[in-house]
């Protein structure tokens, strides 16, 4: 994971539990370091320590998306918005999977991505209400 990809509020694992970044730093000898927080915890580990978390459907729930159609090939999730869908390619070649904007498509598998596309698009967080901190799977 490249941390130049990384913002605030990201959510991301670490040691098979998921946390919110509350920050990003650069120690000069060391490299970067992010804090991260859930419930339970809340300290500062090499930014080189925590893993993206893929996107998969019980995630796309989470952050307000619906299954609107299923096939062998493909499932597809959308939001209310109607220019926003995410498209599961069933296909081993995954040539239409990920994020579709206005009929545009962005390769998106990680949680990161998604946010941090949303947050430019709206200017917000997506649905932070809906997707609480748990263990990862």
């Amino acid at each position: 994971m490249n941390v130049a990809d990384l913002k605030i509020k990201n959510l991301v694992e670490y040691k098979n539990q998921i946390y919110n970044i509350t920050e990003i730093f650069q120690d000069d000898e060391r490299g970067y370091f992010v804090k991260i927080e859930n419930d339970i915890h809340s300290f500062s580990v090499p930014a080189g320590s925590i893993k993206p978390i893929q996107i998969t459907e019980e995630w796309l729930e989470k952050f307000g998306f619906s299954r609107t159609y299923s096939s062998e090939q493909r499932i597809r999730y959308e939001r209310p918005e109607a220019f926003i869908k995410y498209d599961i390619d069933l296909n081993s070649r995954k040539i239409v999977d990920g994020l579709k904007i206005y009929g545009n498509s962005i390769r998106c598998k990680y949680i990161h991505e998604f946010q941090n596309i949303f947050s430019c698009l709206f200017g917000k967080e997506p649905a932070p209400a809906a997707y609480g901190l748990m263990t990862a799977e």
